[in-house]
Parts: structure tokens; sequence; C-alpha cells
């Protein structure tokens, strides 16, 4: 009888360590996840950042192409189109940086 009993709490505790190992690996497993999400959610803004550098660009090389052409109503134009591009990404980045506290240190 003694024995069974001994085997019982061997048992109960080799149990015990099972559990707490799976809660181990759950915890270990939801901050995987949430590192997962966290890098994802950088990778979308990386890709606005180089969409909107690009089109920066995109409108420099063509307000240059106008002023080469002596075409400064058109240069004014996307110059004007250049400067609202830009006021949205500072508007955008503002945004960003009252989203989250981590990234308006950075």
């Amino acid at each position: 009888m003694e024995r069974l009993k001994a085997d019982m709490e061997e048992i109960s505790a080799g149990q015990k360590r099972i559990k707490e190992g799976q809660e181990e690996v759950r915890q270990k497993f939801r901050e995987i996840e949430s590192e997962c999400y966290k890098l994802k959610e950088e990778t979308k803004n990386i890709a606005k950042q180089s969409d909107s550098n690009q089109i920066k660009i995109n409108l420099m090389f063509s307000i240059l192409e106008a002023r080469q052409d002596n075409n400064f109503a058109q240069a004014d134009h996307l110059t004007q189109l250049l400067r609202e591009e830009i006021e949205k990404q500072k508007q955008a980045k503002a945004s960003l940086a009252d989203c989250s506290p981590q990234r308006a240190t950075n």
C-alpha cells in the first residue's frame, strides 16, 4: 500500500511538471506570436515609407524635367504635389508617434 501511495505521489509530481512545462511552452508561443505581429507591422510601415519615398523621388524628377522644358506651370503644380506628399508623411509619422511611445524616441 505504501508503495502504491509513493507511486501515486511520483505520478502526481510528474504530471505537475508536465503541466508547468506545457504552460512555459504556451507562454513562449504567445511571446513568439506577439513578436511576429510586431515584425509584420514594422514590415508594413517600411513598405509604406518606401512607397512614399518613391512617390517623392518621382515627383522631384518630374519637377526637374518640367523646369528643363521651361514648363514652369507644371513644375509649380508638381512642387505643390510634393509639398502635399511631404505633409502627409509628417502627419503619418506624428500619428504613428502618438500610437507608439517607443517609436517616438527612435
